[in-house]
């Protein structure tokens, strides 16, 4: 799989007559700080939680193994937080975003080529939090083979050197916006708050250190999407697919609650233009940000 073009006006349009208009859960505390979910109906609850591994395959847009390009270089980040605007069950390979069971779609503000994620809404938390839940009394009985996640926001920890100022191994935080276009007031890097007050697309990023914080646009960012021949996401969304092993299967009889682990993949999911190929990211070296896309996803039922 290529990896996709920022060419988000695009994908706008086609999530558009698709009407994924999506809904996600008040958050009134910091971008990158924990939240709760909601008081939800009494029954058994399906919950969502994210799961943050450097070990698993690192895949390309269409789920195949890939390998890191000529002159780049990579790190697996230490994740601090993840948000989600979307969440769909889907039946088969064959079954086209938006024709599943969603079960989850985020507030967004504008229309047209101005839409955009509204990212003061969307929910922000650290691995094995819960960052969705709703009754199993609410999804469509059936079996399902494959779950999409799109994928709005991300922060995390990286380490980085500046060898002139004699400064190795240093940790940073980046704050990285995934999805399709996010409108943004403001949000907060580490210690650090960036204003923004518009709308910033797929791959805007910001990078805090101790002595200062820098802003850009990574060019192209991954989504892989396994079952992308007959089944394929609109080009600059960032809704990650993966396979159920075996189905997860609803009766709509349960009794007890069911977890998804949603596992991401961040094998090396940081990757910069590396000026003197030393697989150290050094800013003020020449090294450039490329891709921040997350690198796979394997959802597991408990």
């Amino acid at each position: 799989m290529k990896k996709q073009n920022l060419i988000f006006i695009s994908g706008v349009l086609v999530f558009s007559a698709i009407t994924l208009f999506f809904a996600c859960k008040k958050d009134s505390t910091p971008a990158t700080q924990p939240t709760t979910t909601p008081n939800t109906p009494a029954g058994p609850q399906l919950v969502f939680i994210f799961k943050f591994d450097s070990t698993q395959a690192r895949l390309n847009n269409v789920g195949q193994p890939d390998t890191m390009p000529a002159g780049h270089s990579g790190q697996s980040p230490v994740f601090n937080g993840m948000s989600s605007h979307y969440i769909e069950l889907a039946q088969t390979a064959t079954t086209q975003l938006g024709n599943g069971d969603v079960l989850y779609r985020a507030p967004e503000v504008g229309t047209g080529p101005n839409l955009a994620i509204e990212f003061s809404k969307c929910t922000v938390v650290p691995q094995g939090v819960a960052f969705y839940s709703c009754p199993l009394s609410s999804v469509t009985p059936g079996s399902y083979q494959w779950l999409r996640v799109s994928l709005a926001y991300q922060n995390y920890t990286i380490k980085w050197s500046a060898p002139t100022y004699s400064i190795y191994d240093a940790a940073g935080t980046i704050a990285s916006f995934v999805g399709f276009n996010t409108y943004i007031t403001s949000y907060k890097i580490k210690d650090s708050t960036v204003v923004i007050n518009g709308n910033k697309a797929q791959g805007y990023w910001g990078f805090e250190d101790p002595y200062n914080v820098i802003t850009g646009q990574a060019p192209v960012t991954t989504v892989p999407n396994p079952i992308a021949s007959t089944s394929p996401i609109p080009a600059g969304s960032c809704v990650v697919t993966g396979q159920f092993t075996p189905a997860f299967t609803v009766t709509g009889n349960e009794t007890k609650n069911d977890t998804i682990v949603v596992s991401l993949s961040t094998n090396k999911s940081f990757e910069w233009k590396d000026a003197n190929m030393n697989g150290v990211y050094e800013p003020l070296n020449g090294d450039t940000v490329v891709n921040m896309g997350i690198r796979g996803l394997i959802p597991t039922v408990k």
